[in-house]
């Protein structure tokens, strides 16, 4: 994976992470911009050793700063809501004994 790809991805899962420890969506955009600076700070490093150390400090701090219980949506799996009014399965009417008889005579088991 590029250095490009790889510091798009840990930037959005910085902001993912975020939005687990933010009460509210205000609160979440000052994080936000402050996440944006730092990883605008580092944006001109060209150096593959150096890049790769800041890929593994951020690394490093994204395990670090993990939320104990993350956000899910309640739909999601693992949400509250998760497979909650399921609709039920469509099956076949039993049988009724006349029905059953009559099968079996069709089928000839006794």
């Amino acid at each position: 994976m590029s250095a490009r790809h790889t510091a798009l991805s840990l930037y959005r899962r910085a902001l993912k992470l975020s939005l687990d420890w933010a009460v509210h969506r205000q609160l979440w955009r000052g994080q936000a911009v402050y996440i944006r600076s730092l990883f605008d700070a580092n944006k001109d490093v060209r150096d593959p050793r150096q890049q790769r150390v800041l890929f593994q400090e951020t690394e490093k701090l994204l395990e670090k700063w993990k939320h104990p219980d993350p956000y899910r949506p309640p739909t999601a799996p693992g949400g509250s809501k998760y497979e909650r009014n399921l609709e039920a399965p469509i099956l076949n009417p039993p049988l009724s004994q006349s029905q059953e008889m009559a099968q079996r005579v069709a089928s000839h088991q006794y």
